[in-house]
C-alpha cells in the first residue's frame, strides 16, 4: 500500500508539474493569496468569479487553480490578524487574540514566521492524510451502488445543514430551499417541465455559475457596502530578519502546532465543520492544556501557531470527502464540485481511478503550492499590507463589473446576468435576515445527485423503500442521519453554557471578519 501510494504520488507530481498545470496552480495561489488579504472578498467570492473561466481551461489545470485560490486565501488572512488586527476571514478571528498583542511587543514579524511554518505543517499532514486515505475510500468505494451513495449525500446534507454556523433550522431551510433549485428545469428521465413557469430560459435549470456568484459576488458586496473603515497600519513595517522566531518561541510552537494539526485533521472528517470551527477548537484545547492559560490574549506564541496548523490542517483534509466520496464539505467545496461537473467530470468514488491525473495531479500541486506560499509570503508581507489601502470605491465595482462579464461569457445570454442580480438581491435579503446562503449552494450541487441515485434505488427494488435499511452500509448512514439530528435536538434542549459561548465566540469572529472591523 505504501509503495503503491509512493507511486501514485510520483505520478501526480509528473501532472502537476506540466507547463500549463503549474502555472494554473501558481496563478490560483497568488490570487488567493492576494484576496486573502482583501476584507469581503474571500474564497468563495473569488472562486465564484473564476469559475466561468474554467470554460477554456483543461480540468487538471482548472480544478488546481481554483484549489489554490481555496488554500491560498488561508495564507493571506493571516498577515492581516497578526500585524492589522483585522481578521478579513472567520479561521483567523482567534489569530488575532495573540498575533496582534505580538505585534505591538515588537514580536509581529515571529508570529509571521510561526504562522508561515505552522501553516505547511498542518498543510503538509492534511495532505499525506489525503495520500493514505485515499487507497482506503477507493475500495470501500467499490461496495457502493445508487443506495448507498444516495444514504450518504443525505448525511452530507444533513451535516452541512446543522453543523454550520449558525441555527441548524435555518441551516435545513437553507439547503432545502437549494434543492428546489437544483430541480428547477427539465426532468431528464421525463422530459416534464419542473417549476420554470413557462420562462424558455429556465428549461435548461438556473446556471451553477449565476447561483454562485449571485449569492456569494452580489449579495455579500451589497452586505459590504459603506462598512469600509480605514486600516491602522504604523505597526506593520515588518522585514525579512524580523520573521525568524527565537529558540525559545520555537520550542513553545512545535507542540502547539502538532496539537493543531491533529484536531483540524479530525474536524475536516466531518462535512460542515470546515476551519473556523477546527481554529476555535483548536485555540480552546492550546489554552486548556497551557500551563499559564491566564496568559492567553496577552500575547502568547501558542495562541498563534496552533489556530493556524488547526485552520490549514483543515483545509486540506476536507479534500478527503470532497474528492473520494463526492460529498463537499463546505460550500467551497461545493464549488470546486460543481466546477469538475462543468468539465464533464462526475465526482464521486470513481473519480480516483477514472481521473487519476485530476485526483494525484491535485495532491503534488498542494505540496507544490504551499511552498510557492512560503516563498510568496516571506519576502512580499509589505505588498499585501499596501493591498488594503486599495479604496472601496474602486475595489467591489470593479469586481461586480467581473462578475456580470463572467455570468455574460458562459452562454452569451443576458438573462443570466438578470439571474444572478435576482439571486443576488435575494441573497442579500436572506444575509440580513440571518440565513447564511452556504447551505443553498450544497443542496443545488448535491440535489439533482440525490434524486438521480433515489430513483435509481427505487428502481432496482421495485418500488420498496426498505432497500434502504435492508443494504447494511446505507442503514449505516441512515443511522448516522438520525444519530446526528437526535444530537442536535438534545444539544439544543439543554442548551449548555459552552456551547451558547461558542456561538456567541463564532459570531463575533464572522462579525469582526467582515470590513466594518
Amino acid at each position: 500500500m505504501f509503495a503503491s501510494a509512493l507511486s501514485d504520488l510520483w505520478y501526480g507530481f509528473g501532472v502537476a508539474f506540466e507547463p500549463q498545470n503549474f502555472m494554473w496552480c501558481f496563478v490560483g495561489v497568488l490570487v488567493g493569496n492576494m484576496v486573502g488579504v482583501l476584507p469581503g472578498m474571500g474564497p468563495l467570492a473569488t472562486i465564484s468569479v473564476l469559475l466561468p473561466l474554467t470554460f477554456g481551461i483543461p480540468p487538471v489545470g482548472a480544478i488546481l487553480m481554483l484549489s489554490g485560490v481555496f488554500y491560498g486565501a488561508q495564507y493571506g488572512g493571516a498577515i492581516c490578524s497578526i500585524l492589522l488586527n483585522l481578521p478579513c476571514h472567520p479561521p483567523h478571528a482567534v489569530t488575532c487574540l495573540d498575533g496582534f498583542p505580538l505585534t505591538k511587543q515588537g514580536r509581529g514579524g515571529a508570529a509571521l514566521g510561526i504562522t508561515v511554518l505552522s501553516s505547511f505543517v498542518g498543510a503538509s499532514w492534511g495532505i499525506l492524510e489525503m495520500i493514505f486515505l485515499a487507497p482506503v475510500l477507493v475500495k470501500v468505494a467499490l461496495e457502493f451502488g445508487p443506495t448507498e451513495i444516495c444514504s450518504l449525500m443525505l448525511l452530507g446534507l444533513l451535516a452541512g445543514s446543522t453543523l454550520a454556523k449558525g441555527s441548524p433550522l435555518k441551516g435545513i431551510a437553507m439547503t432545502l430551499l437549494g434543492l428546489f433549485l437544483g430541480i428547477v428545469g427539465t426532468d431528464v428521465e421525463t422530459g416534464t417541465e419542473r417549476f420554470t413557469f413557462g420562462i424558455p430560459n429556465l428549461l435548461d435549470g438556473i446556471e451553477l455559475v449565476g447561483l454562485a456568484l449571485g449569492l456569494f459576488g452580489i449579495a455579500e458586496f451589497m452586505k459590504s457596502v459603506n462598512q469600509y473603515s480605514e486600516v491602522n497600519t504604523r505597526y506593520s513595517n515588518v522585514g525579512l530578519r524580523d520573521l525568524r522566531p527565537s529558540r525559545d518561541e520555537l520550542r513553545r510552537s512545535i507542540p502547539a502546532m502538532l496539537r493543531g494539526t491533529i484536531i483540524g485533521s479530525l474536524c475536516s472528517l466531518i462535512p460542515g465543520t470546515g476551519p473556523t470551527i477546527a481554529s476555535f477548537i483548536s485555540y480552546a484545547a492550546e489554552k486548556k492544556v497551557s500551563k499559564t492559560p491566564e496568559k492567553f490574549g496577552t500575547g502568547m506564541i501558542e495562541g498563534v501557531a496552533c489556530p493556524e496548523a488547526s485552520t490549514h490542517s483543515s483545509v486540506q483534509g476536507v479534500f478527503i470527502p470532497t474528492m473520494s466520496l463526492g460529498i463537499p464539505g463546505d460550500a467551497v467545496m461545493a464549488l470546486i464540485l460543481g466546477a469538475l461537473m462543468i468539465q464533464g467530470i462526475v465526482p464521486g468514488p470513481q473519480l480516483i481511478k477514472e481521473h487519476p491525473d485530476i485526483f494525484w495531479g491535485l495532491i503534488a500541486s498542494f505540496w507544490i503550492g504551499n511552498v510557492m506560499l512560503v516563498l510568496l509570503n516571506v519576502p512580499l508581507i509589505g505588498l499585501w499590507v499596501k493591498l488594503l489601502m486599495i479604496p472601496y470605491k474602486y475595489l467591489y465595482p470593479s469586481a461586480l463589473f467581473f462578475v456580470a462579464i463572467g455570468v455574460y461569457s458562459t452562454n452569451n445570454d443576458m438573462f443570466q446576468v438578470g439571474e444572478t442580480v435576482v439571486v443576488g438581491l435575494v441573497g442579500y435579503l436572506l444575509l440580513l435576515l440571518d440565513f447564511h446562503p452556504a447551505s443553498i449552494l450544497l443542496g443545488f450541487v448535491l440535489g439533482p445527485r440525490l434524486e438521480e441515485n433515489f430513483r435509481r434505488s427505487l428502481l432496482v427494488s421495485r418500488g420498496d423503500a426498505m432497500i434502504f435499511v435492508e443494504r447494511p452500509i446505507s442503514a449505516f448512514f441512515l443511522f448516522l442521519c438520525v444519530t446526528l439530528l437526535a444530537a442536535q435536538i438534545y444539544v439544543r434542549l439543554r442548551k449548555p453554557k459552552t456551547l451558547a459561548a461558542l456561538e456567541i465566540a463564532e459570531g463575533n469572529a464572522v462579525a469582526t471578519a467582515r470590513p466594518a472591523e
